[in-house]
């Protein structure tokens, strides 16, 4: 058998080291990172790791897409996928900061909360997502779009560039995604008053809400911070928490560490998956989310 090989991109300065180590004891025997990658970089060297092995070992070659920003990283894989020659191919997985598969643990967690202690699921609930311009919250809101929930994105510096966001969104995946401003306290406090679900993605160490911003949110069922630097990001959520109470209301807090355990288990199999697989594959956060769901049970 051929040894299994992963090519790692990015447009970044340096490779993550957290998703080498996440590939290398997923069992890729072979690995190499390719830095300061642009979009029009990826044809060539899509091609050239397909061409230079028989197309049956397609299989045991994987092409990783890291990165910062969530489009950028799909239309990475997007050109790359239109580069392929059948019967070329290999398999394509996209995680930019390791951020498509913590969306997808954050919202999975949210989903598991919902059914389990609350009788209920994602459809038609209403999603306020803050840090709204960082890829955590581009994914988690494309995921409770896509599974039938009304997700919001708040812009802590206005509406205007989470509003693009969400069209791009709209463009990519035929989805509604609302956008509104959160600068001030009381912006914020708009923002949550009709949540059924708050999620916080905002940088670390930063507080967004307070328990008595959360008093504003009558209607709170759940509440998701992946922030694990104190001050927390929505106050009352540790970074274990696990269906924790939150300081009012009946809402129930989900920390970092429980959504980081359910994000490492979803990156490591969506790897392993790739060794295993007898087609190509192309993995993005849709995978992922899929993927957490089963880690969540």
């Amino acid at each position: 058998m051929a040894r299994s090989i992963l090519h790692m991109l990015t447009p970044l300065k340096h490779m993550s080291p957290f998703d080498v180590n996440m590939a290398v004891d997923a069992g890729f025997e072979t690995i190499v990172t390719y830095t300061d990658v642009t979009l029009s970089d990826v044809v060539s060297l899509t091609q050239d790791s397909i061409f230079s092995r028989a197309p049956e070992d397609g299989v045991r070659t994987g092409l990783f897409i890291g990165g910062k920003n969530a489009e950028d990283a799909l239309d990475m894989v997007d050109r790359a996928k239109k580069a392929f020659v059948p019967p070329f191919a290999n398999h394509i997985f996209a995680d930019p900061a390791g951020s498509f598969t913590t969306g997808a643990a954050m919202v999975a967690q949210v989903a598991r909360a919902l059914r389990q202690k609350h009788g209920t699921d994602l459809k038609g609930k209403r999603i306020v997502i803050f840090g709204g311009a960082g890829v955590v919250a581009y994914v988690a809101a494309v995921i409770g779009a896509l599974e039938g929930a009304q997700s919001v994105l708040v812009g802590h510096d206005g509406e205007e560039r989470v509003s693009k966001i969400a069209f791009t969104m709209k463009w990519r995946f035929g989805i509604e995604v609302g956008a509104v401003d959160g600068t001030t306290p009381e912006d914020r406090r708009r923002a949550i008053a009709d949540a059924d679900v708050i999620l916080s993605a905002g940088p670390a160490g930063i507080p967004i809400l307070s328990a008595e911003d959360l008093e504003s949110a009558p209607k709170l069922l759940v509440a998701s911070d992946v922030n694990a630097v104190p001050p927390a990001g929505i106050a009352g959520i540790d970074v274990n928490a696990v269906d924790v109470p939150l300081p009012t209301g009946k809402g129930l807090g989900i920390g970092a560490l429980a959504v980081g355990n359910v994000k490492y288990q979803t990156q490591c199999r969506l790897f392993r998956r790739m060794l295993q697989a007898d087609q190509p594959l192309c993995l993005d956060f849709r995978d992922a989310y899929t993927l957490a769901v089963e880690v969540t049970g």
